[in-house]
């Protein structure tokens, strides 16, 4: 087993790696305190797979345990959703003693961390990710949130979890295209961080393709390290932390215009990376050498990198609606390099006609 902490003084939280870990969330749980009536909120494939052994776990650990369904996909990652997780919650009994787990991929750790955010004014969570994507990016760090018709993660909030709990096993049962589309969050770091690790990567293509468990520990421990260090100096974004929106702006625009169904988000971000690389190669921090490299991984990782034809006009009205929004200039996230990252306050106009999308 791996260990990564995440130091947040009070509200420092430990993520645990390992294979086959899932049997042990009870009396981890216990552990730190959490005891009573638990939520596990999912979604219907991952509970078929894995809720049972989850439930199981708790309730040996003394635990009275409701499992809540939510729908899969993010475009049920909304206020609706969330208001049926709510009676849900009411409908167990849950007090403020009780506690959450969020057993599934981003949009359910999203969404369940959001109603734990919420609930009684706050309870506490645990997230027990189940994807790649999750494992490496959204499950550490305490971002909740849900999205809006008019963009993504617009309703959230900033609440840690009180134990992250990998079991790399869960990754067998995962489609390949979710699979793919948690490796460009992997590339993300490499990009934006660290070099040596883009190297890695480069250099271990073939066992990230075949989901090589040697691989796949070393990679995930190292986002979480990379993703801890990050939260650590920067919690709630008001500087350092927004590097980790390396390849979102455009790529959460390109999302929210597919309706959060033609493209999941690794997918975007994909795209989005390699239209900020070409920004910037055209702003002069990195090379067009750069720009082949991180094609050629993302090419390499099964992932496209080609944008869908999107109107300029619906584009720029989603990017005016960005977090990163201010006085009309969007804090865009620039690789220097690989490795390495700059800000740069640009316009929406600007990204638009430096990345060339949009008819």
């Amino acid at each position: 087993m791996s260990v990564v902490t995440v130091n947040l003084g009070e509200s420092s939280y430990d993520i645990l790696i390992e294979s086959g870990s899932l049997p042990t969330l009870g009396q981890r749980c216990t552990s730190l305190g959490l005891t009573g009536r638990a939520a596990v909120v999912t979604n219907p494939t991952v509970n078929a797979l894995y809720g049972e052994a989850v439930r199981r776990s708790l309730t040996e650990a003394g635990c009275s345990v409701a499992l809540i369904e939510m729908p899969d996909g993010e475009e049920f990652k909304n206020a609706a959703t969330l208001g049926s997780v709510y009676d849900a919650l009411i409908e167990a009994g849950l007090d403020r003693r009780s506690f959450i787990v969020a057993l599934g991929g981003g949009v359910v750790g999203d969404l369940a961390g959001f109603a734990a955010a919420t609930f009684l004014r706050g309870i506490p969570f645990v997230q027990v990710p189940t994807t790649l994507l999750a494992q490496v990016d959204s499950s550490v760090g305490g971002k909740t949130a849900i999205d809006h018709p008019r963009g993504k993660n617009l309703i959230g909030a900033f609440y840690q979890p009180r134990l992250v709990l990998i079991d790399v096993d869960t990754l067998a049962t995962l489609p390949e295209r979710e699979y793919r589309a948690g490796l460009a969050e992997v590339v993300k770091y490499g990009i934006a961080i660290d070099g040596p690790f883009f190297e890695y990567l480069e250099r271990n293509i073939d066992a990230l393709s075949a989901m090589g468990r040697e691989c796949l520990m070393t990679v995930i421990q190292r986002c979480c390290e990379l993703k801890a260090m990050v939260v650590e100096r920067d919690e709630k974004e008001a500087g350092l932390r927004e590097v980790l929106n390396y390849g979102h702006t455009l790529g959460h625009a390109l999302e929210t215009l597919a309706g959060y169904r033609s493209l999941v988000h690794g997918e975007a971000v994909a795209i989005g990376m390699v239209l900020a690389a070409r920004i910037c190669s055209l702003r002069g921090e990195c090379r067009d050498d750069d720009v082949t490299r991180i094609k050629a991984l993302l090419g390499s990782l099964g992932l496209s990198v080609t944008p869908p034809e999107v109107k300029r006009s619906q584009l720029l009205d989603v990017l005016l609606k960005d977090k990163k929004s201010r006085a009309g200039a969007i804090n865009f996230i620039c690789n220097q390099g690989i490795g390495n990252h700059t800000v740069a306050q640009l316009s929406p106009e600007e990204l638009l006609t430096l990345s060339g999308l949009g008819v």
